[in-house]
C-alpha cells in the first residue's frame, strides 16, 4: 500500500521499510551532532532535573509537618487558627516555594554534572566508569565549596562513591527471563 509522501518504499527510502529513516539524510545527522553535544546533554539533564526535582519537591512539600503548618512565628497566628480558605493558600504558597527551590537545586545538579561528564569523556575519549566518578567527584566539590577544603573533599568522596554505584549498577548485564 502506498501512502502520499512516502516515496513508493517507506519512509523515504526506497524498498525500505515504513517509518525507517535514512541515516545518510543530512538534517538526521546534523539533530544527532546536536543531541550527542555536550551543550545539549547539559542542557537537556539540567530541564529533566528542573522537573523531577520539582515534583519531588511538591511530594516532599505535602509531607512536611513543620512550619507554617504546626507552629506559629513571632506574632503569627497558627495557620491551624486561619478560615480554610486561608489555610490552602499558604499551604499551597509554601508548596510552590519549596517545590520551586528543589527544582533548582535538581536541575543545577544534573546540568553540573552531566556537562562535566561531558567533558571528560570527551577530554578521555573514553566511555567507562572513571568518567562518572571524576565528574561526581567535581561536582560534589563544586557544589560544597563554601563549606571549604573539608567539606569539598567529603562532597568529592560522596557524589564520586554515590555516581560509581549507579554507574555499576547501570552497567551490569540484565538478566534473560
Amino acid at each position: 500500500m502506498n501512502f502520499p509522501g512516502t516515496g513508493g518504499g517507506g519512509g523515504g527510502i526506497p524498498g525500505g521499510l515504513p517509518g525507517s529513516v535514512d541515516p545518510s539524510d543530512p538534517n538526521i545527522k546534523w539533530l544527532t551532532n546536536a543531541m550527542e553535544s555536550c551543550y545539549a546533554k547539559t542542557a537537556m539533564s539540567g530541564v529533566a532535573g528542573f522537573g523531577l526535582g520539582g515534583l519531588f519537591g511538591v511530594f516532599m512539600a505535602s509531607m512536611a509537618y513543620d512550619t507554617p503548618y504546626h507552629t506559629a512565628g513571632a506574632g503569627q497566628a497558627p495557620v491551624s487558627s486561619l478560615p480554610l480558605r486561608q489555610q490552602l493558600k499558604t499551604g499551597f504558597k509554601e508548596m510552590g516555594s519549596r517545590s520551586y527551590s528543589t527544582a533548582k537545586n535538581f536541575g543545577k545538579v544534573g546540568a553540573l554534572f552531566s556537562g562535566i561528564e561531558c567533558g571528560i569523556e570527551g577530554l578521555r575519549a573514553k566511555n567507562d566508569m572513571a568518567n562518572g566518578a571524576a565528574a561526581g567527584c567535581l561536582t560534589g566539590a563544586i557544589l560544597a565549596r563554601n563549606g571549604g577544603p573539608q567539606a569539598a573533599a567529603v562532597g568529592c568522596a560522596g557524589f564520586a562513591a554515590f555516581s560509581a554505584a549507579i554507574d555499576a549498577w547501570m552497567r551490569m548485564p540484565k538478566e534473560e527471563d
